[in-house]
Protein backbone atom coordinates (compact mmCIF):
# COMPACT_ATOMS: atom_id res chain seq x y z
CA UNK A 1 0.00 0.00 0.00
CA UNK A 2 1.51 3.41 -1.42
CA UNK A 3 1.82 5.93 1.13
CA UNK A 4 0.48 8.24 -0.86
CA UNK A 5 -3.07 6.45 -0.87
CA UNK A 6 -2.99 6.48 2.83
CA UNK A 7 -2.48 10.49 3.10
CA UNK A 8 -5.44 10.92 0.45
CA UNK A 9 -7.67 8.65 2.28
CA UNK A 10 -7.00 10.65 5.08
CA UNK A 11 -7.59 14.12 3.92
CA UNK A 12 -10.65 12.70 2.35
CA UNK A 13 -12.16 11.92 5.73
CA UNK A 14 -10.95 14.90 6.46
CA UNK A 15 -12.32 17.50 4.53
CA UNK A 16 -15.68 15.03 3.53
CA UNK A 17 -14.67 15.66 0.16
CA UNK A 18 -12.80 14.73 -2.77
CA UNK A 19 -13.05 18.34 -4.26
CA UNK A 20 -11.81 19.88 -1.39
CA UNK A 21 -8.96 16.96 -0.47
CA UNK A 22 -7.93 17.40 -4.16
CA UNK A 23 -7.13 21.06 -3.82
CA UNK A 24 -5.42 20.71 -0.70
CA UNK A 25 -3.57 18.05 -2.04
CA UNK A 26 -2.69 19.68 -5.70
CA UNK A 27 -4.58 16.76 -7.10
CA UNK A 28 -6.76 16.44 -9.90
CA UNK A 29 -9.88 15.00 -8.63
CA UNK A 30 -9.98 12.39 -10.79
CA UNK A 31 -6.63 10.99 -9.11
CA UNK A 32 -8.16 11.15 -5.63
CA UNK A 33 -11.19 9.61 -6.95
CA UNK A 34 -8.87 6.72 -8.35
CA UNK A 35 -6.68 6.33 -5.17
CA UNK A 36 -9.51 5.71 -2.94
CA UNK A 37 -11.26 3.06 -5.40
CA UNK A 38 -7.79 1.56 -5.68
CA UNK A 39 -7.85 1.36 -2.05
CA UNK A 40 -11.34 0.18 -1.71
CA UNK A 41 -10.80 -2.37 -4.19
CA UNK A 42 -7.77 -3.85 -2.03
CA UNK A 43 -9.79 -4.16 0.95
CA UNK A 44 -12.84 -5.41 -1.00
CA UNK A 45 -15.12 -3.46 1.06
CA UNK A 46 -16.72 0.11 0.44
CA UNK A 47 -14.66 2.71 2.79
CA UNK A 48 -17.46 5.66 2.21
CA UNK A 49 -20.84 6.32 1.21
CA UNK A 50 -22.45 9.37 0.39
CA UNK A 51 -25.70 10.42 2.16
CA UNK A 52 -26.66 13.36 -0.24
CA UNK A 53 -23.77 15.83 -0.52
CA UNK A 54 -22.37 14.47 2.42
CA UNK A 55 -19.55 11.99 2.51
CA UNK A 56 -19.07 9.86 5.22
CA UNK A 57 -16.51 6.84 6.39
CA UNK A 58 -18.23 3.24 6.64
CA UNK A 59 -17.24 1.38 9.69
CA UNK A 60 -14.64 -0.30 7.74
CA UNK A 61 -13.75 3.02 6.50
CA UNK A 62 -13.33 4.21 9.90
CA UNK A 63 -11.59 1.46 11.66
CA UNK A 64 -9.11 1.90 8.61
CA UNK A 65 -8.66 5.44 9.42
CA UNK A 66 -7.42 4.61 12.29
CA UNK A 67 -4.85 2.35 10.94
CA UNK A 68 -3.71 4.67 8.31
CA UNK A 69 -3.22 7.50 11.07
CA UNK A 70 -0.89 5.57 13.12
CA UNK A 71 1.04 3.81 9.73
CA UNK A 72 1.51 7.75 8.85
CA UNK A 73 2.48 9.19 12.14
CA UNK A 74 5.03 6.00 12.72
CA UNK A 75 6.60 7.07 9.12
CA UNK A 76 6.86 10.56 10.44
CA UNK A 77 8.65 9.91 13.31
CA UNK A 78 10.91 7.10 11.71
CA UNK A 79 12.13 9.43 9.09
CA UNK A 80 12.69 12.73 12.20
CA UNK A 81 14.42 9.59 14.42
CA UNK A 82 16.66 9.18 11.22
CA UNK A 83 17.28 12.47 10.17
CA UNK A 84 18.35 13.74 13.82
CA UNK A 85 20.53 10.17 13.96
CA UNK A 86 20.39 10.97 18.09
CA UNK A 87 22.16 7.48 18.37
CA UNK A 88 23.58 4.61 16.97
CA UNK A 89 27.67 4.12 16.78
CA UNK A 90 30.31 5.67 14.82
CA UNK A 91 33.72 4.05 14.16
CA UNK A 92 36.78 5.67 13.53
CA UNK A 93 40.17 3.87 12.90
CA UNK A 94 43.21 6.40 12.77
CA UNK A 95 46.85 6.09 13.88
CA UNK A 96 48.09 7.38 17.32
CA UNK A 97 48.86 10.46 16.52
CA UNK A 98 45.80 11.43 15.08
CA UNK A 99 44.08 10.33 17.89
CA UNK A 100 45.86 12.42 20.71
CA UNK A 101 46.63 15.57 18.62
CA UNK A 102 44.33 16.12 15.28
CA UNK A 103 40.75 14.48 16.22
CA UNK A 104 39.75 15.41 20.20
CA UNK A 105 38.48 18.39 19.17
CA UNK A 106 35.99 17.04 16.56
CA UNK A 107 35.20 14.32 18.60
CA UNK A 108 33.95 17.16 21.00
CA UNK A 109 31.66 18.35 18.49
CA UNK A 110 30.15 15.60 17.13
CA UNK A 111 29.29 14.99 20.98
CA UNK A 112 27.61 18.28 21.21
CA UNK A 113 25.37 17.95 17.66
CA UNK A 114 24.72 14.53 18.70
CA UNK A 115 24.38 13.49 22.43
CA UNK A 116 23.55 10.14 22.06
CA UNK A 117 26.14 9.01 19.82
CA UNK A 118 28.59 6.53 20.84
CA UNK A 119 31.89 7.14 19.16
CA UNK A 120 34.82 4.81 18.90
CA UNK A 121 38.24 5.66 18.61
CA UNK A 122 40.23 2.56 17.56
CA UNK A 123 44.28 3.20 16.87
CA UNK A 124 46.19 1.20 14.17
CA UNK A 125 48.62 0.69 12.08
CA UNK A 126 48.60 1.74 8.79
CA UNK A 127 48.45 -1.35 6.96
CA UNK A 128 45.93 -2.87 9.95
CA UNK A 129 43.83 0.26 9.54
CA UNK A 130 43.85 0.02 5.66
CA UNK A 131 42.73 -3.74 6.32
CA UNK A 132 40.00 -2.59 8.87
CA UNK A 133 38.62 -0.50 6.22
CA UNK A 134 37.98 -2.36 3.52
CA UNK A 135 36.78 -5.30 5.88
CA UNK A 136 34.13 -2.49 6.99
CA UNK A 137 35.57 -3.05 10.69
CA UNK A 138 35.36 1.06 11.25
CA UNK A 139 33.48 3.03 9.97
CA UNK A 140 35.62 5.66 8.45
CA UNK A 141 39.68 5.99 8.07
CA UNK A 142 42.03 9.22 8.72
CA UNK A 143 45.77 8.51 8.34
CA UNK A 144 49.16 10.25 7.26
CA UNK A 145 50.34 9.14 3.58
CA UNK A 146 51.98 10.05 0.34
CA UNK A 147 49.97 7.66 -2.24
CA UNK A 148 46.83 5.94 -2.06
CA UNK A 149 47.25 3.07 0.00
CA UNK A 150 43.84 0.65 -1.40
CA UNK A 151 42.50 1.70 -5.10
CA UNK A 152 39.51 -0.23 -3.98
CA UNK A 153 38.86 2.64 -1.08
CA UNK A 154 37.65 5.88 -1.58
CA UNK A 155 40.33 8.71 -0.62
CA UNK A 156 40.50 12.10 -0.05
CA UNK A 157 43.06 14.76 1.07
CA UNK A 158 42.37 16.48 4.12
CA UNK A 159 45.42 18.71 3.93
CA UNK A 160 48.87 18.33 3.46
CA UNK A 161 50.89 17.56 7.13
CA UNK A 162 54.70 18.58 6.98
CA UNK A 163 56.43 16.74 9.28
CA UNK A 164 59.23 18.60 11.58
CA UNK A 165 62.85 17.83 12.98
CA UNK A 166 62.76 19.01 16.74
CA UNK A 167 65.57 19.12 18.96
CA UNK A 168 66.18 20.23 22.92
CA UNK A 169 66.52 24.20 23.34
CA UNK A 170 70.17 25.19 22.77
CA UNK A 171 71.22 22.06 20.22
CA UNK A 172 73.96 23.21 17.87
CA UNK A 173 71.39 22.22 14.58
CA UNK A 174 68.96 24.88 16.04
CA UNK A 175 71.24 27.87 15.75
CA UNK A 176 71.45 27.52 12.15
CA UNK A 177 69.69 28.87 9.63
CA UNK A 178 69.02 26.10 7.03
CA UNK A 179 69.81 22.49 7.95
CA UNK A 180 70.63 20.35 4.82
CA UNK A 181 70.85 16.52 5.42
CA UNK A 182 74.72 16.00 5.57
CA UNK A 183 74.16 18.39 8.71
CA UNK A 184 72.64 15.67 10.14
CA UNK A 185 75.32 13.35 9.87
CA UNK A 186 76.23 11.31 13.23
CA UNK A 187 72.93 12.67 14.77
CA UNK A 188 71.35 10.69 17.05
CA UNK A 189 67.81 9.83 16.65
CA UNK A 190 64.87 9.10 18.85
CA UNK A 191 61.90 7.41 17.29
CA UNK A 192 59.24 5.91 17.62
CA UNK A 193 58.30 1.78 16.72
CA UNK A 194 59.33 0.24 13.34
CA UNK A 195 56.41 0.03 11.67
CA UNK A 196 56.57 3.90 11.94
CA UNK A 197 55.13 5.05 8.37
CA UNK A 198 57.44 8.43 8.80
CA UNK A 199 60.27 7.01 10.53
CA UNK A 200 61.10 4.23 7.82
CA UNK A 201 60.49 7.40 5.34
CA UNK A 202 62.93 9.15 7.09
CA UNK A 203 65.64 6.19 7.81
CA UNK A 204 65.33 5.64 3.98
CA UNK A 205 66.23 8.90 3.13
CA UNK A 206 69.52 9.38 5.05
CA UNK A 207 70.41 5.66 4.13
CA UNK A 208 69.92 7.06 0.24
CA UNK A 209 72.47 10.18 0.69
CA UNK A 210 75.14 8.01 2.66
CA UNK A 211 73.72 9.76 6.33
CA UNK A 212 75.02 8.10 9.63
CA UNK A 213 73.36 8.18 12.33
CA UNK A 214 72.31 6.09 15.40
CA UNK A 215 69.41 5.66 17.12
CA UNK A 216 69.53 6.08 20.49
CA UNK A 217 65.75 5.56 21.98
CA UNK A 218 63.21 3.68 19.84
CA UNK A 219 59.82 5.06 21.90
CA UNK A 220 56.24 3.85 21.41
CA UNK A 221 54.56 7.05 23.03
CA UNK A 222 55.02 9.93 21.55
CA UNK A 223 54.88 12.29 24.39
CA UNK A 224 57.84 10.40 25.77
CA UNK A 225 59.69 11.06 22.79
CA UNK A 226 59.47 14.87 23.41
CA UNK A 227 60.21 14.21 26.67
CA UNK A 228 63.31 12.55 25.47
CA UNK A 229 63.95 15.66 23.45
CA UNK A 230 63.83 18.07 25.79
CA UNK A 231 65.87 16.37 27.95
CA UNK A 232 68.56 16.60 25.55
CA UNK A 233 68.62 12.64 24.48
CA UNK A 234 68.49 13.04 20.50
CA UNK A 235 65.99 15.04 18.00
CA UNK A 236 63.11 13.21 16.43
CA UNK A 237 61.01 13.24 13.70
CA UNK A 238 57.13 14.27 13.92
CA UNK A 239 54.31 15.18 12.55
CA UNK A 240 53.77 19.18 13.69
CA UNK A 241 50.79 18.59 14.63
CA UNK A 242 52.35 16.18 17.55
CA UNK A 243 54.76 19.20 18.32
CA UNK A 244 53.22 22.13 17.49
CA UNK A 245 52.37 23.16 21.15
CA UNK A 246 56.23 22.86 22.25
CA UNK A 247 57.31 24.53 19.26
CA UNK A 248 54.71 27.68 19.94
CA UNK A 249 56.01 27.74 24.05
CA UNK A 250 59.86 27.57 22.56
CA UNK A 251 60.28 23.89 24.91
CA UNK A 252 61.43 22.62 21.62
CA UNK A 253 63.20 24.07 18.91
CA UNK A 254 62.03 22.99 15.27
CA UNK A 255 64.93 22.85 12.87
CA UNK A 256 65.33 24.65 9.59
CA UNK A 257 64.79 21.95 7.90
CA UNK A 258 63.13 21.30 5.20
CA UNK A 259 63.60 18.24 2.05
CA UNK A 260 60.53 17.48 -0.80
CA UNK A 261 60.09 13.74 0.80
CA UNK A 262 59.42 15.04 4.18
CA UNK A 263 55.52 15.22 4.32
CA UNK A 264 52.36 13.51 4.39
CA UNK A 265 48.95 14.22 3.43
CA UNK A 266 46.58 13.73 5.99
CA UNK A 267 43.96 11.71 3.94
CA UNK A 268 40.35 10.16 4.77
CA UNK A 269 39.93 6.28 3.50
CA UNK A 270 36.57 5.26 3.47
CA UNK A 271 34.80 2.14 1.80
CA UNK A 272 33.17 3.03 -2.04
CA UNK A 273 29.64 1.21 -0.35
CA UNK A 274 29.52 2.99 2.71
CA UNK A 275 26.69 4.52 3.93
CA UNK A 276 27.23 7.86 4.97
CA UNK A 277 25.25 8.49 8.38
CA UNK A 278 24.54 11.70 9.35
CA UNK A 279 27.23 11.78 11.80
CA UNK A 280 29.79 10.82 9.38
CA UNK A 281 28.58 13.06 6.67
CA UNK A 282 28.90 15.51 9.49
CA UNK A 283 32.52 14.56 10.47
CA UNK A 284 33.94 14.69 7.31
CA UNK A 285 32.62 18.09 6.48
CA UNK A 286 34.01 19.38 9.76
CA UNK A 287 37.38 18.30 8.71
CA UNK A 288 37.29 19.65 4.81
CA UNK A 289 35.75 23.18 6.56
CA UNK A 290 38.49 23.25 9.60
CA UNK A 291 41.22 22.31 6.40
CA UNK A 292 40.23 25.11 4.35
CA UNK A 293 39.60 27.39 6.73
CA UNK A 294 43.47 27.20 8.01
CA UNK A 295 43.96 27.48 4.25
CA UNK A 296 43.03 30.71 3.97
CA UNK A 297 44.41 32.16 6.76
CA UNK A 298 47.88 31.24 5.63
Amino acid sequence: MDLTYMRTFREVAKRQSFTRAAEELGYAQSSVTMQIQKIEKEYGVPLMERHGRVLRLTPPGEELLKLFVEILDLYDRSKETIAQQIGGTLTIGTIDSLAAFYLPPFLQQLRTTFPGLNIHLQTEQEANLVAKIRDGEVDIGLMLDRTTTDSQLERMIIRDEPLVLVAPKGHPLAKLDGVTLQDLNQCELIVSEESCIYRSLFENLLREHGINFRIGFELSNLEAIKRCVRNGLGIALLPRIVAEEEIERGTLAELAFVHPEIHFDLQLLIHPKKWKSLPLQSLIQMLLADAEAKAVAL
